[in-house]
């Protein structure tokens, strides 16, 4: 039933994706976020609609009469810069053959980027967007949160199998930055009704995160939190829900649990934390002897030999900065971190400009939420090798999109002269 469900939905909607291709984006989000054909155990498993489903919004793209403007603001001219730097990374790969193969993966997240922020740049299309990515990855903190509470936090938390969130660590990683976007679905959602139940998924998405008994997820989830309060438009209301419910989940997880968040302060002593550190040290000096780095998927055995102070203990990055530095060399990190910085920097000049009038202070709310979610994103990568997932893209071209808003709103603004501070 799932297979004909997944099935009859998304070809149903692919005529009037040919007419209407911000639909398409909104499909695609869900087939890409839920990844709702990947619950199924028949055909839909791995039918590759959201590659249809990217066709469609193309073409429909190419037909469609609305204006296709890209508004090149400093973050989507670094992003450019780093695509063209990924490509010139992969030309140069150690391995050839699977740089190649992630390259194909990379570029599409991007084109997609590209024509969300091109489709998207309208309030109601980006409200939409936000509620297809929050209620998709929200689904498994719901999901994975009432799962953690039943077993008492016995077995850890994972996403949709074959999917780039399936892992304990990458779930933790996709809620944390889900999260802020509940958050302000929950203030700017008129029903009482939707506001208790976004506010049940959000705790439900804390629990979920500390159920995958990722360590990484929890230092991620606990930065997160804070710039949660800091930026959260009722502080005394949250500060207060945290310090009542906080403790009570804490004391609810298992003593393997409490052993294993342990090893934060210990990690000298445990073995999975200096493998980590091995591979850090590995992709440092690989950087520091090849100016385009290695390319995708350099984090092989052969590399080890040559750049690892243990040269038997291969690992993965597991940290989106030393994976950036690795396969894309100094460069490469000085775009990646240049890309959040600026982001993290435009988001707080919205969060200004916006609440100056009731027309755009759905803009600030918008900003602060994102500053949020990208702060944890940058929180947990540090542990985590989720450097090219599609959602922190997504949340770049949301900053873009609400600029390229704003703009237009001051713009066309009688009380006064055009105001582009950007």
């Amino acid at each position: 039933m799932r297979d004909i469900f997944v099935t009859l939905v998304v070809f149903g909607m692919l005529p009037f994706i040919l007419t209407r291709p911000h639909i398409g984006i909104l499909l695609w989000g869900w087939l890409g976020y839920m990844n709702p054909h990947k619950l199924s155990w028949g055909f839909a498993h791995d039918f590759p609609f959201a590659q249809i489903t990217a066709i469609f919004i193309l073409i429909g793209l190419f037909l469609s009469k609305e204006p296709k403007n890209i508004p090149w603001t400093i973050e989507l001219r670094i992003l450019a810069l780093f695509i063209l730097w990924m490509f010139l990374t992969t030309v140069f790969a150690m391995d050839q053959k699977w740089a190649w193969i992630q390259w194909d993966k990379v570029w599409k997240i991007q084109l997609m980027t590209f024509v969300t922020i091109i489709l998207m740049q309208n309030k109601w299309r980006v409200q939409a967007m936000v509620w297809i990515i929050a209620l998709s990855i929200g689904f498994y903190g719901f999901k994975g949160g009432i799962f953690t509470i039943l077993t008492g936090g016995a077995y850890a938390v994972y996403g949709p199998s074959g999917t780039f969130i399936y892992g304990n660590n990458e779930i933790g990683l996709a809620l944390i930055m889900t999260m802020p976007l509940i958050r302000y679905l929950q203030l700017t959602t008129e029903s009482r009704f939707l506001r208790q139940g976004l506010l049940a998924t959000m705790w439900l998405c804390v629990i979920a995160v500390i159920g995958t008994q990722s360590r990484g997820a929890l230092v991620g989830i606990v930065v997160m939190g804070v710039f949660l309060v800091l930026k959260s438009r009722k502080k005394l209301l949250m500060v207060l829900l945290m310090i009542l419910l906080l403790p009570v989940i804490f004391n609810f997880m298992p003593e393997t649990w409490h052993s294993r968040m342990s090893t934060i302060e210990t990690f000298e002593q445990d073995k999975s934390a200096m493998g980590r550190i091995n591979a850090w040290w590995m992709a440092f000096n690989l950087a520091k002897d090849n100016f385009f780095g290695g390319g995708f998927q350099c984090f092989t055995g052969k590399n080890f030999l040559v750049y690892a102070p243990d040269l038997l203990d291969a690992h993965d990055a597991h940290s989106i900065y030393f994976e950036v530095l690795a396969e894309h060399g100094f460069i490469g990190l000085t775009l990646f971190l240049l890309l959040g910085v600026l982001t993290l920097f435009s988001a707080r000049r919205l969060i200004k400009e916006a609440k100056k009038t009731e027309e755009t202070m759905w803009i600030s709310d918008l900003a602060a939420m994102l500053q949020v979610s990208i702060m944890g994103y940058a929180a947990s990568g540090a542990f985590l090798g989720l450097a090219y997932f599609d959602l922190y893209y997504h949340l770049i071209a949301f900053v873009v999109i609400c600029k390229a808003i704003l703009i237009k709103q001051q713009e066309s603004s009688l009380r006064s002269p055009p105001q582009n501070s950007f």
